[in-house]
């Protein structure tokens, strides 16, 4: 049997999405180490231990928490000395943690604390006798590289939306910790935090992504993709490079190598043409629908579904026929 330690990402007080999908990855590698338990970090401003409970429901034995005002920014330092102080003394098989703005950061910090292997933007998890191996898409997509992890512990960070998030119920046992370091000497202080528009899920946590490109031809008709995403009632709008360069759309949308990576349940590509830097965001969506007058485009050939039309006229009749289909559900 091999413990697992799971690092539960939270805004605010709220458990983010990916910390359940870590959770529910970790307690599929605990079962098949042989049955480890899988325990989780909740590092946050004072009221995140709240979340807890809901970590147990997706599979956690054992629920760390620690508390302080300045760990509500996410204050990497004190964070990564409790993390990695945590993973000594428990002497787990793996750490994992989500492929988001802060895993990105903390994984490399929790590997280099440890001198450990780390593998990041991880698809898939399995066990091998004494080795993990994982799969974690290469070369912009292009190719899904098989990657063996030896030693102990191994740093796993996994990508949002490719594990799906199960329950697991377990009566996890809480335990409040103190910080490894103190955040109130931090050298990094985080000043001020804005908050992007509310009123859609982000991109990260969407299960439906509406993205627009420059088959769009105007800033204008981008009304075109809220509406579709509206439609849908759970959709986050995204949008490619040429997009964003051009000021349609902010950069916080902006999907592809430089972007966000995302895998939602649902992708409608709208008038984009599928440039491999754009591909290399959202691939590896569960199901991808591709909207071009471009029969040629490359976005269809990673399409599971394609239309090819005018968007113009296409997605108002699209955006029609699911606000109708919504109405029977």
């Amino acid at each position: 049997m091999a413990n697992v330690l799971v690092f539960a990402e939270t805004r605010g007080t709220a458990l983010r999405k990916v910390a359940l999908e870590a959770v529910t990855a970790a307690r599929a590698l605990a079962d098949a180490s042989g049955g480890g338990e899988v325990h989780a970090l909740v590092a946050g401003a004072p009221g995140a231990a709240a979340a807890a409970e809901q970590l147990g429901k997706y599979g956690a034995d054992v629920v760390y928490t620690v508390e302080h005002p300045a760990l509500g920014t996410f204050e990497r330092e004190s964070i990564a000395a409790t993390v990695a102080e945590r993973a000594k003394q428990g002497g787990y098989r793996a750490i994992v943690l989500g492929f988001s703005t802060q895993g990105r950061d903390l994984g490399p910090r929790l590997a280099a604390k440890l001198d450990a292997p780390i593998a990041s933007d991880v698809t898939e998890i399995s066990i091998s006798g004494d080795t993990v191996v994982v799969k974690h898409p290469g070369y912009a997509n292009k190719v899904v590289l098989t990657l063996a992890l030896s030693g102990s512990p191994v740093v796993l960070s996994v990508r949002p939306g490719a594990f799906t998030a199960k329950e697991a119920p377990r009566s996890a046992r809480v335990e409040r910790i103190e910080p490894a370091a103190d955040p109130a000497a931090a050298r990094v202080v985080v000043k001020e935090v804005v908050e992007g528009a509310k009123g859609r899920p982000d991109l990260g946590e969407a299960p439906v992504i509406v993205a627009g490109g420059r088959g769009l031809k105007v800033a204008e008709n981008f009304k075109l993709v809220e509406a579709l995403a509206d439609a849908f009632g759970n959709a986050a709008v995204g949008a490619t490079r040429a997009v964003t360069d051009e000021g349609w759309r902010p950069h916080s949308d902006q999907i592809g190598q430089t972007g966000r990576q995302v895998s939602p349940q649902l992708y409608v590509a709208v008038g984009i043409s599928g440039a491999i830097q754009h591909l290399a965001g959202m691939r590896t969506s569960r199901t991808i629908v591709a909207i071009n007058k471009d029969k040629d485009a490359p976005i269809f050939k990673v399409a599971d579904y394609g239309i090819v039309g005018d968007v113009l006229e296409v997605v108002p009749a699209l955006t029609a026929a699911v606000a109708e289909a919504r109405k029977h559900h």
